[in-house]
């Protein structure tokens, strides 16, 4: 996994964990168990296989095998795997979807300068 000037390190959230709450950070992220709340990095979102999602991603690129509903904001690119399932709201720039997986969701996409405006006018409204 690449990640962002963070020494090679990512936070992960394990395949038997349920996580209510926000999320902020500055490395990339991988989720393998239950998360319900909202993410927000500069780095990379993974959601495993076994993964379930439910509520605010915003991320630079992001990578889903397992189930996400809700709103995603991507700068960069989504990667649907076989096996995703994705619904909601999408704003990306690039999209990419293997054969299998599900994509019923309302989806915008936007030039890389207005993914890098959205996604720091909202970490500013964070600060």
């Amino acid at each position: 996994m690449k990640t962002t000037d963070s020494n090679g390190q990512y936070s992960k959230i394990d395949k038997n964990t349920v996580l209510k709450g926000a999320i902020n950070a500055k490395t990339d992220i991988r989720i393998d168990g239950t998360l319900e709340g909202e993410v927000e990095t500069v780095g990379r979102v993974i959601i495993g296989k076994d993964a379930v999602v439910n509520g605010k991603v915003l991320c630079a690129n992001a990578d889903i095998e397992g189930v996400f509903k809700g709103n995603l904001t991507v700068s960069g690119s989504l990667s649907l795997k076989a096996g995703s399932n994705v619904e909601g709201e999408v704003f990306i720039q690039k999209l990419i979807v293997e054969s299998g997986a599900t994509f019923n969701a309302n989806c915008s996409m936007h030039s890389e300068e207005d993914g890098v405006k959205k996604l720091t006018n909202t970490r500013e409204k964070t600060a």
